[in-house]
C-alpha cells in the first residue's frame, strides 16, 4: 500500500505576525516546525506501515527552508519525502496550495491512502486536505478520530461530530484527515536522525507538475487577504474605594442596580 502525507511547516509560535501591507505571514525570525497536527497524520501512516508492506510518502509545499520538516519526517520513519518549491508557488491561498499537491499525488501515484491533519495552526482553516481529495476525485472523510480497519477493501473511521460520532467505511483510494485524538506522535530515534541528516529530499517546482500559471501562487489564488487591522478596545473604568469588602459589594449592586431586572418575588 502507498500512503501519502501532507505536511505543512508552521512558525514555532503563537506570536504570528502579518505584513499589513501585504497581508502575507511574516516569518522571519521566528523558528519554525511540523504543523502539530500533521503530526498525527504521519503517525497514522507510519503505525499502518508497521503491519506490513506499506510505503509512506511524505509532501510539503513551501520556500527551500521547509525541507527541514520533512526531512524531520524520514527522521520519524517516513521512507520518502518531497518539497514542492518554486517561487512561482508563491503567495498561494489553500485553493492553489491544494492544487498542486493534487497534481503531484496525479504524477507520483496512484496512491492508495492520503492523510492530512486537521488543519494548520497558523492559517486554521482545515481546508487543504479536504480540497486535495476533491480535486482527486476520491472519498474524503474528516475529523477522524480512529481508524478502526483497514484492510484491501477499504477503510473504516470512526470520525466526531457535534452531536457524537460516526462510522464510516470509504473504498480505497480515499483522503482522510485525522484529529489529535487519533494517536500520539512518536519522537525521532537517534538512529533516525542520523538516516535524516543523509536522506535525499526531492525538491519538486512547476516544471515537473506542469500547472497553469494562472492556477499556482497568487495568480491561482481566488482568495487574499486585501486588508488587516488590530481589534482596539476601550473601557470605561471607574475607580472606588471602602473601607470593607461589605461596601465594595454594596457599591457594585447599586451600579448594577439599573441594568438587572430583579425578581423580589
Amino acid at each position: 500500500m502507498k500512503i501519502l502525507v501532507l505536511l505543512k511547516q508552521v512558525p514555532d509560535s503563537d506570536e504570528v505576525k502579518l505584513n499589513p501591507e501585504t497581508g502575507t505571514m511574516i516569518r522571519e525570525g521566528v523558528g519554525t516546525v511540523i504543523n502539530p497536527l500533521d503530526l498525527h497524520a504521519l503517525e497514522t501512516a507510519l503505525r499502518i506501515k508497521e503491519t506490513g508492506d506499506h510505503s509512506v510518502t511524505v509532501v510539503s509545499m513551501g520556500p527551500p527552508a521547509a525541507e527541514e520538516a520533512v526531512r524531520e519526517a524520514i527522521a520519524m520513519g517516513a521512507d520518502r519525502a518531497v518539497l514542492l518549491t518554486d517561487r512561482k508557488f508563491a503567495g498561494a491561498d489553500t485553493w492553489a496550495t491544494s492544487m498542486a499537491l493534487a497534481r503531484f499525488a496525479e504524477k507520483e501515484g496512484p496512491f492508495d491512502l492520503i492523510l492530512a491533519g486537521e488543519k494548520a495552526t497558523d492559517g486554521e482553516t482545515g481546508q487543504v486536505g479536504p480540497e486535495t481529495g476533491a480535486m482527486l476525485g476520491i472519498p474524503i472523510a474528516t475529523y477522524v478520530s480512529r481508524i478502526a480497519e483497514l484492510d484491501e477493501s477499504g477503510i473504516t473511521i470512526e470520525r466526531e461530530v457535534e452531536d457524537g460520532k460516526e462510522i464510516w467505511k470509504l473504498p480505497l483510494p480515499s483522503l482522510v484527515s485525522v484529529t489529535k485524538d487519533v494517536n500520539e506522535p512518536r519522537l525521532p530515534t537517534l538512529n533516525g536522525k542520523k538516516l535524516a541528516r543523509n536522506a535525499s529530499v526531492e525538491r519538486i517546482g512547476n516544471d515537473f507538475l506542469e500547472l497553469d500559471p494562472s492556477e499556482i501562487g497568487l495568480k491561482g489564488s481566488p482568495t487574499r487577504v486585501v486588508r488587516i487591522g488590530t481589534p482596539k478596545l476601550s473601557r470605561k473604568v471607574e475607580m472606588y474605594e471602602g473601607s470593607s469588602i461589605r461596601d465594595g459589594i454594596d457599591e457594585i449592586k447599586k451600579r448594577l442596580a439599573p441594568y438587572l431586572e430583579v425578581n423580589h418575588e
